[in-house]
């Protein structure tokens, strides 16, 4: 190793932006296929590794009216990378805003960028011109590739930061053909010199999903996407090469990148993607592609367990749940209904993907799982002393990735003492799993009872009437708090008052009666974000 560390970027600004190393967490790399080389482009090692190998022909890519083998994906990267860097003026460590659907052409610019040396930065296809300006603000962006829905937004948020000079759209016509992308691409070589980057050259920026409303620009680096492709799938998914990976979220977060894109190209299988991705539309397309593996939400599986004859009679195999807590109600009613066991798990964007999970055949109901190799975890107080197992505190973990945000004075609040605090509640049993409570700033404290929201949700949840549920804390002068359930009804049910006390009634009766909610809301939906996460925080807002 030389004393100064290489790196192939040319703009500095992820490098001058890292937290200082005091205030990053401890990393580990006890795995033997954690050791990575200092010069390391993980696009290089998940794409340009099989076709080099011979396995350009294997299917990497499907989607409607599209299917595209890893050597047609390298070449259309390529070509990507060319107009890039011969007509965009890309250069190494440049930022590059990604704006689109989950379609094959923002795989391919994905892809493109990364092998170019620059930093991707996914933003979901839902944000507005506004939302869009805040990221390339943050991330200092200065080039753009996106659909062309979605380009009046892109230029809408272009014309307030001129930082961003070069725009460019794909899968559209009719519109200006001068920022059109496929006309470059068509003029360019499909063979591309992948930039030889630092393993520790930051390859992404992740921003967080807003479930607390003020997103963070997190910084990984290339050896984190190749090392969370080593730990969680290997040991914990053990798919096979010729699965088929489908879901819901989207590309711009982390659990969609991994579940959708990273891990099955890691081991040379291959990718359904879905634009629109509801439960009905998952369904569809396991049944289309012949899905194996499906990546979604609670929520999302709730709806889908109506399918379960449909889904017993497809090819699906293994199941995923993270994103928010899985109660143990709808774990019941998949398995019920499929005949399949999900796999739990719990990760952030801090940490680029999941740390603690568990195999189907070690499944606990109402556990998220044990710490998954490469990573370790504690619970510990509120002073960061490790607490005894079946006592509540704050989940702490260490591994290969870490919390890096960019430029943001909050990364004190993540990093503690080496320690990555996920800002989750748990309890660890005597022999390791881990057991959600509830977010450290939704425990309900009521009389002097610790209360955790998502246990008197799983109570809920087990009524028929019941078809989604979230309890917060509301202030409360005699108790402190309150519990406080919104509810969304099934078809059929009144939203009256003889229903609060019938589900007050049930609650009472299948948990400590001091945990029912002393107030029932009924509403239409519930606030959340695209990959299907609550936003508890909407709930405490009077509007």
């Amino acid at each position: 190793m030389s004393a100064t560390p290489y790196t192939a970027h040319i703009d500095r600004f992820a490098a001058t932006h890292l937290p200082p190393p005091e205030l990053q967490p401890e990393y580990h790399f006890d795995l033997p296929e954690l050791q990575f080389p200092e010069r390391l482009n993980c696009a290089a090692e998940l794409l340009d590794r099989h076709v080099a190998k011979g396995r350009g022909e294997r299917l990497c890519l499907q989607a409607q009216g599209v299917r595209w083998t890893y050597a047609e994906l390298q070449a259309q990267a390529n070509r990507i990378a060319n107009v890039l860097t011969t007509q965009m003026g890309l250069v190494p460590g440049n930022r590059v805003l990604l704006c689109a659907p989950n379609n094959p052409m923002m795989v391919a610019s994905w892809f493109a960028v990364v092998k170019a040396g620059g930093i991707a930065v996914a933003a979901m296809p839902l944000l507005r011109a506004k939302e869009l300006g805040t990221i390339i603000e943050i991330a200092q962006v200065s080039h753009a590739l996106c659909d062309a829905a979605l380009l009046a937004e892109v230029q809408a948020a272009q014309a307030a930061n001129p930082r961003l000079q070069a725009v460019r759209y794909f899968n559209g016509s009719g519109l200006p053909a001068e920022q059109a992308l496929e006309p470059l691409m068509a003029q360019a070589s499909p063979h591309f010199d992948t930039v030889q980057t630092a393993a520790t050259d930051t390859c992404l920026l992740g921003f967080t999903s807003g479930t607390t409303g003020v997103p963070k620009a997190t910084m990984h680096f290339h050896r984190d996407v190749m090392a969370v492709c080593a730990c969680w799938p290997r040991h914990v998914l053990r798919a096979e090469p010729d699965d088929v990976f489908i879901g819901s979220p989207p590309l711009a977060f982390t659990f969609g990148l991994g579940g959708q894109v990273l891990f099955p190209m890691a081991i040379g299988a291959s990718m359904a993607l879905l634009e629109k991705a509801g439960p009905v539309q998952l369904v569809d397309g396991i049944e289309q592609f012949g899905a194996t593996v499906v990546f979604t939400a609670p929520t999302s599986y709730r709806v889908m367990a109506q399918q379960g004859e449909r889904l017993r009679q497809t090819r699906l195999r293994k199941c995923v749940s993270a994103g928010e807590a899985l109660n143990a109600s709808t774990r019941a009613l998949w398995k019920d209904a499929t005949g399949i066991e999900i796999i739990d798990g719990i990760g952030s964007t801090e940490m680029l993907h999941i740390f603690i999970s568990h195999r189907e055949d070690e499944a606990r109901p109402g556990a998220t799982g044990r710490a998954v190799p490469g990573y370790r975890a504690k619970v510990v107080d509120a002073q960061g002393q490790e607490v005894p197992a079946g006592t509540v505190g704050k989940l702490a973990v260490q591994g290969p990735t870490g919390c890096r945000y960019l430029n943001d004075s909050r990364q004190t609040q993540y990093v503690h003492a080496g320690w990555n605090l996920t800002g989750d509640a748990y309890v660890m049993d005597a022999d390791g799993y881990f057991i959600y409570q509830a977010r450290t700033d939704d425990m309900i404290i009521s009389s002097g009872y610790n209360i955790a929201a998502p246990e008197v949700e799983d109570a809920l949840l087990a009524h028929a009437a019941v078809a989604e549920c979230a309890v917060i804390g509301l202030p409360d002068s005699e108790r402190g708090q309150i519990v406080k359930a919104f509810v969304v009804l099934r078809p059929g049910f009144a939203a009256d008052a003889d229903m609060v006390k019938t589900l007050q009634d049930f609650v009472k009766s299948t948990v400590a009666p001091y945990k029912y909610p002393r107030a029932v809301d009924f509403v239409g939906q519930l606030p959340r974000t695209a990959t299907g996460k609550l936003q508890r925080f909407r709930l405490h807002s009077p509007a």
